[in-house]
């Protein structure tokens, strides 16, 4: 446990990391410290929502150039939700979506934004450790089938008998364990 490095009674909860002309300066306070310091408020009316930290996220995300926002911006590109009528704009505002079909509505400007902040664009959950590997080969098989598809459908037969040889290893290994 790391005592507040203010009051030195308190566990520290909030550990800030300041660089200052190339030189690293760290500060470890309790709750009570970063209130009274002004670092941190913990207080319950604090407007800190999830709404707004979505917006703004959104906000310094969604934009990588000058060209992106006046083009976001022009009212002929301007998209709006058919069953709310909300627009993308009032989304990254705002943080919530009118309605559920914004989702869909706004999928090809989300689907970036999803891939920046969460690596992916596919969520695939957690996996009960006594199934982890048969899902996984399972995973593994169907992406290995799409590829050998593609290779078929491209003309690429030595490329689709390679995967179907990589997918039977994977379904022999499965059989073993």
């Amino acid at each position: 446990m790391m005592l507040c490095d203010r009051c030195k009674k308190n566990e520290a909860v909030v550990y800030l990391t300041k660089i200052v002309n190339g030189h690293k300066q760290e500060l470890h306070l309790c709750e009570k410290c970063a209130e009274e310091t002004g670092h941190i408020n913990f207080a319950p009316d604090n407007n800190l929502s999830f709404q707004k930290f979505l917006s703004g996220v959104l906000n310094s995300h969604l934009f990588e150039n000058e060209k992106e926002i006046k083009d976001n911006n022009n009212s002929k590109s301007r998209k709006v939700c058919s069953r709310c009528g909300s627009s993308f704009e009032e989304f990254s505002q705002k943080g919530l979506f009118g309605c559920a079909e914004c989702y869909d509505a706004f999928s090809e400007k989300l689907e970036p934004l999803m891939k920046r902040i969460h690596g992916s664009t596919y969520h695939s959950g957690k996996i009960p450790r006594k199934i982890r590997d048969t899902v996984k080969y399972r995973r593994d098989i169907n992406k290995l089938k799409k590829l050998m598809d593609e290779a078929v459908a491209e003309e690429n037969f030595e490329k689709a008998a390679e995967i179907r040889d990589k997918i039977r290893v994977i379904k022999n290994s499965m059989e073993e364990d």
